[in-house]
């Protein structure tokens, strides 16, 4: 594989592999165009010494939905056919693969809605995104309810604090006690 440099191609020069076995519905098509106008063209289509789309059928028609003249591409070059077939499935299924951290996923969905980010943009669904922000809700309550759970259990002589006059003073550091 050599001189594996990004170009920048019209959409239409791009031909789309008959036997592509990912499918793309509207709404993902949709989420993908969202996406490319909020962070940019960030992920270059994969085409073979023909332009024939290895990876990316999705990006290509969300930039010819877009109406972009020109996208970011990587040919591929020294591939045989049959790498390039099973690159074609490689390329899909490994990210399908990968597991999440639910936790730290979490905290970073939060995050970014504290900060009044478009969750949509994320990919998840919405009751994927309502399933963690519902999850964090019942912590806090919990949390909440625990902390009162304490305080009645504190003894009634340790719920007011009264003041008491110290009755001597160091001369070096002026820490004040009693005897």
């Amino acid at each position: 594989m050599e001189n594996n440099k990004i170009i920048y191609l019209s959409p239409d020069k791009l031909i789309e592999y008959d036997n592509n076995t990912r499918l793309h519905d509207e709404e993902q098509i949709n989420q993908i165009c969202r996406s490319i106008r909020e962070f940019g063209f960030t992920n270059p289509i994969l085409i073979d010494e023909n332009n024939i789309i290895i990876a990316g059928h999705g990006r290509k028609a969300a930039a010819i939905r877009l109406g972009l003249k020109t996208i970011p591409a990587i040919r591929l070059s020294g591939l045989t056919d049959k790498q390039i077939k099973a690159l074609r499935i490689a390329d899909n299924k490994l990210a399908l693969n990968a597991g999440w951290d639910d936790e730290l996923l979490k905290f970073e969905i939060l995050s970014l809605q504290e900060s009044d980010f478009d969750l949509e943009l994320l990919g998840f669904s919405e009751d994927e995104i309502d399933s963690f922000l519902v999850a964090e809700e019942e912590i806090k309550e919990e949390g909440e309810l625990k902390c009162e759970e304490a305080k009645e259990k504190i003894p009634n002589d340790f719920k007011t604090v009264e003041e008491t006059k110290l009755v001597h003073r160091c001369p070096r550091c002026n820490y004040e006690f009693n005897d």
